[in-house]
């Protein structure tokens, strides 16, 4: 009997979802030429990993817009300024200490091509201007909040529902 249930729901496995979710959205992250000229200011390590989490705002913001479903994005990260010294600076320049902080923020462009062909170019920049918000932030905590802030807009503008 057990082996019976196992091959039904094997079999059952095989079957193609009723109302299966459409393809996640294509996300590729390069960067633009002024971030280009900071890599080795800040480390590639640090730099990647900040693409990395530009492309993962992206994506989980996309999971619950219908509207990105099977969308390429082809997002440039032009510029990514952080709150904190980075493990390269700190290492290039001894004086300076993870105790230091500044505003940060980034800067976005890139092409949003949605499953119908119909393409629009998407651009976003935020940096902090009051001081007093930077101090509790880690090394890319405004980066990462203009990521997130980006990918809402993103998903939002992409469901019609404005800015």
């Amino acid at each position: 009997m057990r082996i019976a249930i196992l091959a039904a729901t094997a079999a059952l496995g095989a079957l193609p979802a009723v109302g299966a979710a459409a393809a996640e959205p294509q996300v590729t992250v390069t960067y633009g030429a002024k971030l280009q000229d900071k890599i080795d200011e800040y480390g590639a390590r640090d730099v990647d990993r900040l693409a990395e989490d530009l492309r993962s705002s992206v994506l989980k913001q996309a999971a619950n817009s219908p509207a990105l479903d099977d969308a390429v994005i082809e997002l440039v990260l032009e510029d990514v300024v952080p709150n904190r010294p980075t493990m390269q600076q700190m290492s290039d320049k001894p004086g300076l200490s993870y105790d230091s902080f500044g505003i940060g923020g980034a800067s976005i462009t890139g092409t949003l091509t949605t499953a119908d062909g119909r393409s629009v170019p998407v651009s976003y920049r935020w940096y902090e201007t009051d001081i007093r918000w930077a101090w509790p932030s880690s090394t890319w905590g405004d980066a990462q909040q203009t990521f997130d802030r980006f990918a809402r807009r993103l998903a939002r503008n992409a469901e019609g529902r404005g800015s």
